[in-house]
């Protein structure tokens, strides 16, 4: 769970969401993206990046006001 107060939505919070979750996804899914970008040419960072944001929906955000 990521506990957040509900005043802090800023820009800077948000991008640290998001890099938490990067980190998360290229942890959990790294290598086996590299795999199917040797084979398929792909982009990785694209890649990472939607993965990225499907992962920000798995997480359980609590609220604090």
């Amino acid at each position: 769970m990521i506990y957040i107060k509900f005043q802090d939505l800023s820009e800077e919070k948000q991008e640290e969401l998001l890099q938490v979750s990067r980190e998360h996804v290229t942890h959990l899914y790294g290598d086996s993206i590299k795999k199917y970008v040797e084979e398929t040419g792909a982009d990785y960072e694209n890649l990472i990046d939607e993965e990225m944001i499907k992962n920000l929906y798995t997480y359980n955000f609590i609220f604090n006001m």
